[in-house]
């Protein structure tokens, strides 16, 4: 996987959305920040506006993003946000110039289409961290990881054990992101490859049984089955019917790669959660689940 180069003071990041409208104020604090990093800020030229949900018609955040990924002295694109709206415009963009010339493309969540198109198709590194949306929520750790991906500073963790857990120790390439996202990406160019990799997945404000069936196309897809080793994010707000599904988001996870023999850890604090610690999709990790659990990039 080919690096982004790390930044410097006084290089020239941009904001900008790929999904959903927002507001001037809801950035603020974000630019506040980078520009106390040292960072010189430019928004997106169609950042503000309004196309019902989305920030700007399909044709005006395509112009963004490859505006953003073409311009030379841009070091790092920040997407503001999630919600629904990237697929929309990723068969649209050229990313030739990138490819020459790559940079951090920052975010989650919906931003998982970026992350997996990039990385199978470009073999580039980009970063699932917290957006400027979270500015004002997301704890220092968010923050700090985010600061030190960026700035070329070494990456690692270590994190609590979850009575589900299954020990070993794995390493690869991590991948992954939002399980929804990834699921719909199923079947096209951007589809996760998961093969002698860490997948990473988690999820937000989902009914149990459409987790279970995600994981189920997943599995029949054969992506579960290659892989190295499995993260658990957040499974935030899980929702049930009134019939109860009869397991919890990490129980159903754990069925569905009870076939398989690497390991799996739950709880890691990334995803939609205030303590969203940065994951550098693309790059080598060591995976260790024990007692105590580590993830180290290389």
């Amino acid at each position: 996987m080919q690096k982004p180069s790390n930044l410097k003071p006084s290089d020239k990041v941009v904001i900008l959305s790929t999904a959903r409208k927002i507001s001037e104020a809801e950035i603020a604090p974000a630019v506040q920040v980078f520009e106390d990093w040292g960072l010189t800020v430019v928004l997106g030229a169609n950042l503000h506006q309004e196309d019902h949900q989305f920030s700007g018609t399909t044709a005006q955040r395509v112009s963004d993003l490859q505006l953003a990924m073409d311009d030379e002295s841009v070091k790092a694109i920040f997407c503001a946000r999630g919600g629904y709206g990237t697929v929309k415009i990723i068969d649209a963009l050229d990313f030739s110039t990138f490819q020459k010339r790559p940079k951090w493309i920052v975010g989650y969540s919906d931003v998982t289409v970026l992350h997996n198109h990039i990385n199978q198709s470009f073999s580039i590194e980009t970063l699932h961290a917290t957006m400027p949306i979270n500015f004002l929520t997301h704890s220092k750790e968010s923050e700090e990881s985010l600061k030190k991906v960026l700035f070329g500073e070494a990456l690692s963790y270590e994190f609590g054990s979850h009575q589900l857990n299954r020990c070993g120790t794995a390493t690869g390439e991590m991948v992954g992101g939002n399980l929804s996202i990834l699921y719909s990406l199923t079947g096209t160019n951007s589809q996760v490859d998961t093969n002698g990799r860490i997948l990473f997945i988690e999820d937000l404000d989902e009914y149990l049984y459409h987790i279970d069936r995600m994981l189920m196309n997943l599995k029949r897809a054969g992506i579960l089955s290659r892989l190295t080793g499995l993260v658990v994010g957040g499974m935030s707000a899980m929702n049930d019917n009134a019939i109860p599904y009869g397991k919890t988001a990490k129980e159903i996870i754990l069925e569905a790669v009870s076939d398989f023999d690497y390991p799996v850890c739950f709880d890691f604090p990334a995803g939609h959660l205030a303590d969203n610690r940065a994951l550098i999709m693309g790059r080598k990790v060591t995976l260790k689940v024990a007692e105590s659990c580590s993830l180290k990039f290389t």
